[in-house]
């Protein structure tokens, strides 16, 4: 049985619209069509009068519209074109057209992003690592072979994320290009670092985990500096771990030429929705993103730009709260008997405490510590990966704190509940021991403050730093069975 035949036969009504050698003069009218035809099309003319946007859904947004005709296309291609070449703003706030290109919700999402960073231009893409990718994509040039002339190169910070630096080291041997890294507070380094074929510089603020803070002031002369022999150079800052309400100014406005950031942390501030952003005045690089991102895809999707934009205007507040938290954590281990360093930009001893009380307003929600007696690095036998001894017992630490339920073991930060986790396992797996203590990465324990009472994360805590070494891993393992059974999964 056809699909016409299952619910009744056609309707005599349109018989004439189907003759090949003849068509009545009026078109054919909905009423007259099929039961399942009326309905569908009856639902999402209602959709779109109930909503005022003509969704090609009954109940739901959809990635493309009804544009009734191709005028309003002509339009946005127009729309696009002038910002091409009147070099203000980004096509990336054109109406919907298709949500490769955006949708209302994103577009609602980059209003309020535009306001907040002080920017001109803005993107929002589904990770914060496909915004540094796209930034980096956009900016590298590769080897140009008829020219004879090398592939570009990049600076960057020592202390970026280790994802981060592995793409862009990956892509520069991919086009020829170089990249060179220079300690973070080293302007004397960074300023021979950079050479006449240099595309950017790129740091982090705060960076993971040692949540070092970039100098503004320092930073400032020293790239503007540098433009008489890199005239192409920008300036790149990923904001993610200081959220943009750290700044007394603005970055864009204190000589960053670009922002990039994992919306999912702080912005987003509940563990739910993974996004990331592009933020810049720089709008010719900004359209010339927002090309590559419509050819490649990466734009964050509707629902997850919908549910971003609707939690926005509180994430600011549980920021605040959870910095706050944090600071108040960090000065309690900082007296602990059983821990030796602690790094949170809200210590008198943090190495670029001048510049935080000058530049910024809040200090965010990381840290991170070592305890005593986990030793200098030593090679362990039989260890996994030969894991050092002193890591096996920093990892053992941030175990038995899991144990207590206040602190959750995960990856991530600025979410609702406090975390916990042992940075080389989760973010330096296989990173060799010497590179890891170049950086200072070893032996640390990385805290991400949540929204509960600071008193009952210590509480915790200074259980977890007395007690840790009566717990075995034997009980850890029954603890992680037992846990797992009395939540069912």
């Amino acid at each position: 049985m056809g699909r016409d035949q299952g619910s009744g036969i056609r309707d005599q009504g349109i018989a004439a619209w189907l003759d090949p050698r003849s068509c009545p003069a009026e078109r054919p009218a909905l009423d007259a069509m099929s039961a399942a035809t009326r309905n569908l099309h009856r639902a999402i003319d209602d959709h779109a009068r109930r909503t005022g946007i003509p969704y090609l859904h009954p109940d739901e947004p959809t990635v493309q519209l009804d544009l009734l005709g191709s005028k309003q296309v002509i339009e946005w291609q127009e729309g696009k074109a002038a910002f091409l070449f009147a070099s203000e703003g980004c096509w990336s706030e054109l109406p919907h057209l298709y949500a490769r290109y955006g949708t209302t919700a994103t577009a609602a999402l980059i209003g309020k992003l535009k306001a907040l960073e002080h920017a001109s231009a803005v993107l929002v893409c589904d990770s914060g690592m496909q915004a540094t990718a796209l930034a980096f994509d956009a900016l590298m040039e590769p080897f140009d072979h008829a020219q004879g002339r090398p592939g570009s190169h990049a600076v960057l910070m020592r202390q970026v994320y280790n994802k981060t630096r592995s793409y862009l080291e990956w892509l520069a041997n991919r086009i020829g290009g170089s990249v060179t890294v220079v300690d973070d507070g080293d302007m004397a380094a960074l300023a021979r670092a950079i050479r006449p074929d240099t595309r950017f510089v790129f740091a982090e603020t705060f960076t993971n985990p040692l949540v070092r803070a970039q100098d503004f002031d320092a930073l400032r002369p020293v790239i503007e500096q540098a433009r008489a022999i890199a005239p192409a150079l920008r300036f790149v800052l990923d904001t993610t771990i200081a959220s943009p309400w750290a700044f007394k100014v603005p970055p864009l406005r204190n000589g960053v030429d670009i922002i990039v950031a994992s919306g999912t942390k702080s912005l987003g501030g509940n563990d739910r929705d993974m996004w990331g952003y592009i933020a810049s005045n720089d709008t010719p690089f900004a359209n010339s993103v927002m090309d590559l991102m419509a050819m490649r895809g990466g734009i964050l999707d509707w629902r997850r730009a919908a549910a971003v934009a609707g939690a926005f205007d509180g994430a600011g507040e549980s920021h605040a709260r959870r910095s706050e938290s944090a600071t108040a954590v960090a000065a309690f281990l900082s007296t602990h008997p059983q821990v030796s360093e602690v790094f949170h930009p809200s210590l008198p001893g943090h190495p670029d405490r001048e510049a935080v009380e000058r530049q910024y307003a809040r200090v965010g929600s990381m840290l991170s510590f070592r305890v005593k007696d986990a030793g200098d690095p030593s090679t362990g036998s039989g260890l996994p990966r030969a894991e050092s001894r002193s890591e096996e017992r920093v990892r053992h630490i941030a175990d038995v704190l899991a144990t207590t339920v206040i602190v959750r073991y995960a990856l991530s930060f600025d979410g609702l509940a406090t975390k916990v986790n042992h940075h080389r396992t989760v973010s330096e797996y296989f990173t060799p021991q010497d590179r890891l203590e170049r950086n200072g990465f070893d032996r640390l324990i990385r805290l991400a403050i949540g929204l509960e009472e600071p008193d009952d994360v210590i509480a915790a805590l200074n259980w977890a730093l007395h007690h840790a070494d009566s717990v075995s891993t034997a009980d850890i393992d029954r603890w992680q069975r037992q846990r797992a059974a009395s939540l069912g999964i």
